[in-house]
């Protein structure tokens, strides 16, 4: 598919700074309740939200991470976490729009420089968005990265080349941060790993650089509305002052990869609330069966058990995700390696019962509503859809692993983006 007119990127008007963890929740909530209104429609059609990602960055909501002493809220992860699942609750396309922007903004808290810091932490502050442009199509794993960052001949700076797939926000972002291999580094140069071999960097680059095109390709079953892209860099200029090492993240303990899963996490739990409100809905409108001898579908004895059962599910993976979001918290004001692997751990549980949750009640909604909310007019199965497509994002079966090692011999979990 040839980019949309509606995918066009706008200057946001200026934005508010929200002060505070309940300023910023509250506000979620109320854009959540507008988000979703026509999160149905904007599916069947895929209709991209601009008008809503338009509010999201008027709202002040993308600042709420930057560090306090740049002018933000640096709020904690337990409200990052329920900001996410708020939003997805009502739109889980539209709520990971901006996952890809906090955890940038993340790895520029930890690894940029003074001036870099000041400068992009100033355009989140302003409702500039920043999308992922990490992962490739190619490779043995999705580790390996093709897209390389060399030096210019004359000295002049670099060039950046290469292709990335999967850009959650990409079409509507007024950054791209891409993840590329630096080719032959001097010494010291931004990207080099402790034993003087290539590392891997983050290139800050404004969307509109020349060399730069984006994609309107993206054709999940689910999801269909992240305003999804593949990005396309073609000898595109950068300077130093632009990259941000992104290898040496991992050199110590660290709360990195916590943080990004941990709002996935959010994601799922809030798209399995979403589902079971909507069965909630159906149950009110569908008739009974005829064996259960009730005069309302709600008080058939066979459903109120499957309804409590989710309920369960739903809100143990809730209560999982304020943990793990607890855990990070607490690992952040002291990253040692017990304290970081124990806050990976707990994310880990939480993605994993955050994604049976969401596939669960998805599922289970059109059992709960009966044959009547299987109508295509009503757009149920974009939840089961949404989940099924989100909840591959990084397998449920490794972080089992993961977790089992764990508690069976102390085995810390590995240091890496999906941990």
């Amino acid at each position: 598919m040839s980019e949309q007119p509606s995918t066009v990127v706008t200057e946001p008007p200026p934005v508010p700074v929200l002060r505070g963890d309940d300023e910023a929740v509250a506000v979620a909530r109320e854009l959540a309740r507008r988000f979703a209104v026509g999160a149905g429609g904007r599916d069947a059609g895929r209709v991209l939200p601009r008008e809503q990602v338009d509010e999201l960055s008027a709202s002040g909501l993308l600042g709420i991470s930057v560090p306090a002493r740049f002018g933000g809220a640096d709020v904690s992860v337990a409200t990052l976490t329920e900001v996410f699942r708020s939003l997805a609750t009502a739109d889980a396309s539209l709520a990971q729009i901006p996952h890809s922007h906090f955890v940038f903004l993340d790895a520029l808290r930890r690894a940029g420089q003074e001036g870099q810091q000041r400068r992009f932490f100033a355009q989140a502050l302003a409702g500039r968005r920043f999308a992922n442009a990490q992962s490739e199509r190619g490779g043995r794993t999705i580790t390996e990265d093709a897209t390389t960052l060399r030096p210019r001949p004359d000295g002049d700076g670099y060039l950046l080349t290469g292709e990335k797939f999967y850009c959650t926000g990409a079409l509507f972002a007024h950054w791209l941060v891409v993840r590329a291999v630096l080719a032959g580094p001097p010494p010291g140069a931004p990207g080099e790993s402790p034993d003087g071999a290539p590392g891997k960097v983050l290139i800050y680059l404004r969307r509109d650089t020349p060399g730069v095109r984006v994609d309107d390709d993206w054709d999940a079953m689910g999801q269909r509305t992240t305003a999804s892209g593949t990005v396309h860099l073609d000898e595109v200029a950068v300077d130093a002052d632009q990259i941000v090492p992104f290898t040496s993240i991992f050199d110590g303990p660290t709360t990195y990869g916590a943080r990004a899963q941990v709002l996935h996490a959010a994601l799922d739990v809030g798209l399995a609330r979403g589902a079971l409100d909507a069965a909630v809905a159906q149950v009110a409108r569908a008739r009974p069966w005829f064996e259960s001898g009730v005069a309302h579908a709600s008080d058939d004895p066979l459903l109120v058990q499957q309804a409590g059962e989710l309920e369960i599910d739903v809100r143990g993976a809730q209560a999982l995700l304020r943990e793990a979001a607890v855990a990070i918290d607490t690992a952040e004001l002291d990253p040692t390696d017990e304290t970081t692997a124990r806050a990976s751990i707990a994310t880990a549980v939480a993605k994993v019962a955050g994604a049976r949750a969401a596939v669960r009640a998805a599922s289970e909604l059109f059992e709960l509503g009966g044959t009547r909310s299987a109508a295509g007019a009503l757009g149920l199965d974009r939840y089961w859809r949404d989940a099924r497509t989100h909840t591959l994002h990084d397998p449920s079966r490794w972080k089992v692993q993961h977790i089992g090692r764990w508690l069976l011999t102390g085995t810390p979990p590995p240091r890496h983006g999906q941990l």
